[in-house]
């Protein structure tokens, strides 16, 4: 399983279908999170929080987090879609700090962000590269800071209806290669999991999960089912884990 497919597939697609290629507006779920968790904070409080989105592509989610007071930072793997993510900003009148890096390499000092953002990423790498992304998300987080995932269930028609000749490993898809499936045309490894499992890969690298909830939609008028997992997983403090094991 090749990263460099995913990068060379994004890079093609946004230089060819620029703004078209991701939605231009923030993710319904990640709308719900900020306002259970940061949206009654004052502006004031608002510019201190740091908020970084991985894979933050042409910067759909990333300006209305900038646009709403906070320190914001994105990473992307594709520089064509920093340059739209750095238009998109511009045109929001606000301002992000953008890096062009590896979800498992992440170039932030420990404990310095808030809140670590990842919708529809994390499926484009591997199991092993998870694993390595789970523990850098761990030591960029501060104490009592948030992960936010939104990420494809194997309960999706997408997987479940794969032939199995499409499927790399346990977990993933050489691509979304059914033409009735919802994302039909990804043509690069494209992971699922159940949400036990997601739970069980971020307890492995020390985050606790304090919210998790399945979202799902039909497309093709109804007969087609995907489905979202859903999961706020908190760093916990020395504190708290000393309080778990009471």
């Amino acid at each position: 399983m090749s990263t460099n497919e995913t990068h060379a597939f994004y890079q093609s697609t946004y230089k060819d279908f620029g703004f078209k290629t991701q939605r231009m507006y923030p993710n319904e779920e990640l709308c719900r999170f900020m306002g259970r968790k940061y949206f009654d904070k004052d502006l004031e409080e608002r510019k201190n929080i740091n908020m970084l989105e991985v894979g933050c592509g042409s910067g759909a989610n990333l300006w209305m987090l900038a646009k709403e007071g906070f320190n914001a930072f994105g990473l992307d793997e594709s520089k064509e879609a920093l340059a739209l993510c750095k238009r998109m900003l511009t045109s929001y009148s606000c301002e992000a700090s953008l890096v062009n890096s590896s979800m498992t390499n992440l170039p932030y000092e420990d404990n310095s962000m808030d809140v670590i953002i990842d919708i529809f990423s994390s499926n484009c790498i591997s199991d092993i590269e998870f694993e390595t992304f789970g523990i850098e998300v761990h030591r960029v987080l501060k104490p009592e800071g948030y992960f936010f995932t939104y990420f494809p269930s194997k309960n999706s028609d997408a997987w479940k209806k794969a032939d199995d000749n499409d499927r790399i490993n346990k977990n993933t898809l050489r691509g979304i290669l059914r033409e009735q499936s919802p994302f039909f045309g990804n043509n690069y490894p494209f992971r699922f999991l159940s949400i036990d499992e997601y739970e069980k890969n971020l307890f492995g690298v020390g985050l606790q999960t304090q919210y998790k909830e399945t979202v799902s939609r039909t497309y093709n008028n109804g007969s087609e089912y995907f489905e979202f997992i859903v999961i706020e997983a908190q760093k916990p403090t020395k504190n708290m884990q000393k309080s778990e094991r009471l």
